[in-house]
């Protein structure tokens, strides 16, 4: 028999409340979420986070161009978004909000591409983290870490219905492995290749873009992509966006009503000049009076008018496509910078001789390059005579010293105010660079001291050794360069490769067990080539013009060398690469020399203002030292004749005019000279180089 007190009575297990709860969220689940554009969703449920310029819940009222940039995922047809656009313009916001929409709203699983590892972890701990701790109901539906729901970790995040994985341009291996229907790339100018040099898997972007090709039949995959863009005819950015329906933003004038595409040559101000070299040079430029001029009615809009037009504008398409959307936009349109600061950075770039840098980042356009476009003819063209060794706009001196398998050839190039430039020298100091006495000739180049147009004797401030080379080239440069850096006088390797800086951060290397250990700086030579391409093709005296002289060496020949690199292209797997291509035979010493001359600069970073001052004080404290200064050059160019006639051999009787040339070209107060020194091969060898006519 079954005991009364072993039965047990189930009600005490029942829960009608709970399981209509249970019932309750469960069919919250299968009701299809709102039909509502991804702005909406996003003014709905996202905060920006603090940190950002306008935190709190998100509007798009103001930055009006956002809202079409977000509801072209929900296009019907769409599947490739590319976004050209400059700075301050909210692209991060513009990407949080599509990864959230496709979490939270429209669930689908995302890889999101960056160019390199480091850029991925700053996008996840400042822009990813920072949204989902400041949204909540976001952030819940994705496993926490160390959670058994799902994975969070460094490559991956899953939500209730897909994941979010983490790439980045340099591996291969993160774009290998798994597929999503949401592709998102982000700076694609800034990546490299996939892969290594010996296995290189091509372009990054369209490895992304094939993880989304297996979608392509439901119609769920689309692929995002963004960027600044970079150079002409190798941004990634720009061929998609021109590969889309190029789309831009049309804003009415609020006096006349007419609609019109932001442009930066309608921005005006009080002191902008006809051309950026003339805005370069002026000094009173008054960046409080910025505006911008209708294109119809040419009344001068206030920041206010421009912020009120840019809440009316629409997108508009000029080419037509079915499946691409592209989107361009400058910075002019950014609610969030005012005109003055825009002028203010477009000033401060032409100074650094950076418009490279404004063009690509806030007009949100490729720049073109003009490394293959110099004529040595149009240089020759411009050839002046100084009037002194150092002319008056002469401030600091440095040195770039190329080194050869027989001989060490050396430019002195003299600074000025915003980087302007005068070739002083250019010497060949022939001997083996293995043996001692070429750099023993050298030696003697960079202690001489050079007349300045004031009066001023001035000395070679700082110079930059090449100590490249074989057969125990380096360790010979090495060896001379030892103990030098308090002279400043630093040995330096050039490193391919483009995006790095001119000048890297320096090493101490040895050569040697017991050896003393010297400063090295690494040098970028295709970007530091780039430089002193566009700084010769400034047509007009001001910031970056470099003066060449008309008597001191072989100008032709230099500006056949400094010219002999051309900037070309060739295609590795479809994508377009930059390289420096150099005719077979021809010489380059010269464009090396001025690099490295170039890369002395960028180490010391002189003040032009403060030397400036000290040049002003010593011409008050001493008024008559600028009057010898033409003295003592005529007084070097008459030795340096006398030295001429010297060396023409001539009858026993035509001895004595030659010593009355040396005596009127001895006269006080000539005490110190530019001199150029020959090694001792070179002194038997005889004959005369090409920049060796001013020095014989």
């Amino acid at each position: 028999m079954i005991d009364a007190a072993d039965i047990i009575d189930v009600r005490q297990f029942a829960n009608p409340t709970g399981i209509a709860r249970a019932i309750s969220r469960a069919i919250t689940h299968l009701v299809p979420p709102p039909d509502i554009l991804p702005s909406e969703f996003a003014e709905q449920n996202i905060e920006i986070p603090v940190g950002n310029a306008v935190p709190g819940p998100i509007r798009f009222d103001a930055a009006a161009y956002q809202r079409g940039m977000i509801d072209v995922i929900k296009e019907p047809g769409i599947t490739r978004v590319s976004y050209m656009l400059g700075a301050q313009l909210g692209k991060t916001t513009i990407q949080q909000c599509i990864t959230a929409y496709f979490i939270a709203h429209d669930p689908r699983s995302q890889i999101w591409l960056m160019p390199s590892e480091g850029d991925m972890l700053t996008f996840r701990s400042t822009k990813l983290q920072p949204m989902l701790e400041a949204n909540p109901a976001i952030a819940d539906l994705m496993a926490k870490p160390r959670g058994r729901e799902g994975q969070n970790n460094g490559r991956m995040i899953s939500f209730i219905g897909g994941w979010l994985m983490f790439s980045w341009a340099g591996s291969a291996k993160t774009l290998r492995g798994r597929s999503a229907p949401v592709t998102l790339a982000d700076e694609i100018d800034g990546m490299e290749n996939a892969g290594t040099e010996e296995k290189d898997e091509g372009d990054p972007v369209q490895l992304l873009m094939q993880r989304a090709a297996s979608f392509s039949s439901s119609g769920q995959n689309i692929h995002i992509e963004s960027s600044t863009p970079t150079v002409k005819g190798f941004s990634r950015i720009e061929a998609s966006h021109d590969q889309g329906d190029q789309r831009k933003f049309w804003i009415p004038c609020p006096h006349c009503g007419e609609r019109q595409v932001l442009k930066w040559d309608n921005v005006t101000w009080e002191g902008r000049q006809d051309d950026r070299e003339a805005d370069a040079a002026f000094r009173d430029h008054e960046v409080d009076t910025a505006g911008y001029i209708c294109d119809h009615c040419g009344v001068i809009w206030t920041d206010g008018d421009r912020v009120a037009a840019v809440r009316e504008g629409v997108w508009i398409a000029s080419q037509p496509t079915k499946n691409h959307a592209s989107f361009h936009l400058s910075e002019l349109y950014s609610p969030f910078r005012k005109l003055r600061d825009i002028v203010q950075s477009y000033l401060d770039k032409l100074a650094v001789d950076s418009w490279n840098t404004f063009v690509n980042v806030s007009l949100a356009e490729t720049y073109e390059e003009t490394g293959d476009k110099i004529d040595p003819t149009g240089l020759l063209a411009r050839a002046e005579a100084y009037a002194a060794e150092a002319p008056m706009g002469v401030l600091y001196i440095t040195a770039g010293v190329d080194m050869q398998q027989d001989r060490l050839e050396c430019e002195i190039v003299g600074w000025g105010e915003g980087e302007q430039s005068w070739s002083l020298g250019y010497h060949v100091l022939w001997g083996d660079p293995v043996g001692g006495d070429v750099w023993d000739d050298l030696e003697d180049l960079l202690e001489t001291k050079i007349m300045h147009e004031s009066g001023m004797q001035m000395r070679i401030q700082a110079a930059c050794v090449d100590t490249g080379g074989t057969s125990g080239m380096t360790q010979a440069a090495y060896d001379w360069l030892r103990g030098k850096t308090g002279r400043r006088l630093f040995g330096i390797k050039g490193v391919p490769g483009w995006g790095r800086p001119i000048v890297e951060k320096v090493e101490r290397k040895q050569s040697g067990k017991n050896a003393r250990k010297i400063d090295l700086f690494r040098i970028g030579v295709d970007e530091g080539k780039l430089l002193v391409m566009r700084r010769l093709a400034v047509q007009k005296e001001g910031p970056n013009y470099c003066h060449l002289p008309t008597d001191r060496f072989d100008l032709e020949e230099w500006t056949k060398q400094v010219t002999a690199e051309k900037l070309r292209v060739k295609y590795l797997r479809g994508q377009a690469v930059r390289y420096w291509w150099k005719p077979d035979k021809a010489r380059n010493e010269a464009l090396d020399c001025r690099v490295y001359a170039t890369a002395a600069l960028k180490i010391q970073q002189p003040s032009f203002k403060r030397l400036a001052f000290r040049l002003q004080q010593f011409i008050a404290q001493n008024p008559d030292a600028a009057k010898v200064a033409p003295v003592q050059q005529l007084v070097n160019s008459m030795k340096q004749v006398a030295k001429a006639v010297a060396a023409i051999p001539k009858p026993a009787q035509a001895a004595e005019p030659k010593a009355e040339i040396a005596e009127v070209a001895a006269p006080e107060p000539a005490k110190q000279t530019v001199r150029v020194h020959k090694s001792p091969a070179a002194r038997r060898a005889g004959g005369k180089n090409w920049v060796t006519g001013w020095n014989k």
